[in-house]
């Protein structure tokens, strides 16, 4: 291929689906909310420069993907997982009993998780413990666990803006949740020092601890939107006084309506992800059925294609909508072409 045909339609696509194959003979792709503009991308370019019908490409959640990718094998079977998290153990073991037994695990690239309000709205510099002391169902008062009374972003923190507290957020289903859990609440929780709490509560058990941490208070204030980032946007523009939960690449394209905040200090940006200092960011995958390759017409070439340097390089139209380039892009293109399955999960 001498040169890359890039729609512009291509590239605006946001959300959705790209139809529904009339035949087999498509390539079925399925999953995160997050990886599906990219996904996306791909799939019409990747119809518009091979002899391969264009890929059908749909969201609906990294959990709910991987899911119906281990459904089994055949072609009433997606091929593809996207994913905005890593696949788990439980994913691993459903896959085995349905007979899907090799699966390529192909790291792309790298998004960030940002916080995000009203374009007109007041600014906000959070910290994770901020995000933990408005949401979790328990917070520390006076050196003791107790049911959490903030109802304003400044009782949180006096120099957070004095407005209701309403959040946002990825349901379960999602890989940002996951990500948002660990990465936010979970790390609020551990800064507040209601970890230690909750372990020395649960006799030292960790595990237990950090369930609680990720227990939320459900009197309206943490909502959760099992949509993708749009649905998301829409009760922002419905509550204007509230912050919603959003993919990096998500917000640049949607800065004439959204103000980002800052977290630990750090302005989210492509060069802070790249660099490390942004604190909440993700790898972003797919998962790739082996077993189809040779099978679906043009499957092979499509992940080959979707790796390539012409797509998901930092010159690439994934890097021009907001995906931070994998610095090891080289090797996932040869694990790629070698068709290598993942090693078991330690």
């Amino acid at each position: 291929m001498t040169s890359l045909k890039l729609t512009l339609s291509a590239v605006a696509v946001l959300a959705g689906s790209t139809g529904v194959a009339l035949a087999r003979d498509n390539v079925q792709i399925s999953g995160s909310s997050t990886v599906l503009p990219y996904a996306t991308i791909v799939a019409e370019a990747f119809g518009e420069n091979f002899e391969f019908p264009t890929p059908v490409v749909e969201g609906g959640g990294s959990g709910a993907g991987r899911k119906k990718m281990c459904e089994g094998v055949g072609e009433n079977t997606i091929d593809i997982a996207n994913s905005s998290s890593r696949i788990s153990k439980s994913d691993i073991e459903l896959c085995t009993a349905n007979g899907v037994t090799d699966i390529m695990e192909v790291r792309f690239g790298y998004d960030g998780i940002v916080f995000a309000s009203k374009v007109d709205g007041p600014e906000f510099a959070f910290t994770p413990a901020h995000w933990y002391n408005a949401l979790a169902a328990q917070v520390m008062k006076d050196g003791a666990l107790v049911a959490n009374p903030n109802k304003a972003w400044n009782e949180v923190d006096a120099a957070l803006p004095a407005q209701d507290i309403l959040a946002f957020i990825p349901g379960t289903k999602h890989g940002t949740r996951e990500v948002f859990d660990t990465k936010v609440i979970v790390a609020g929780c551990e800064e507040t020092g209601a970890f230690e709490a909750f372990k020395a509560a649960a006799g030292g058990d960790e595990d237990a601890a950090e369930e609680q941490c990720m227990t939320l208070r459900t009197d309206g204030v943490s909502v959760d939107i099992d949509g993708d980032y749009t649905e998301t946007l829409a009760r922002l523009d419905a509550n204007p006084t509230s912050v919603g939960v959003f993919g990096l690449s998500f917000y640049q394209n949607n800065t004439d309506k959204l103000r980002v905040a800052t977290m630990s200090g750090v302005v989210p940006s492509v060069d802070s992800i790249a660099s490390g200092d942004y604190p909440v960011s993700r790898p972003l995958f797919f998962y790739v059925k082996k077993q189809h390759i040779g099978v679906i017409p043009g499957l092979k070439e499509y992940i080959e294609f979707f790796v390539s340097d012409d797509m998901a390089g930092p010159d690439g139209p994934l890097a021009a909508y907001g995906l931070v380039s994998d610095p090891e892009l080289a090797a996932t293109q040869a694990a790629v072409a070698a068709e290598e399955v993942m090693a078991p999960l330690e």
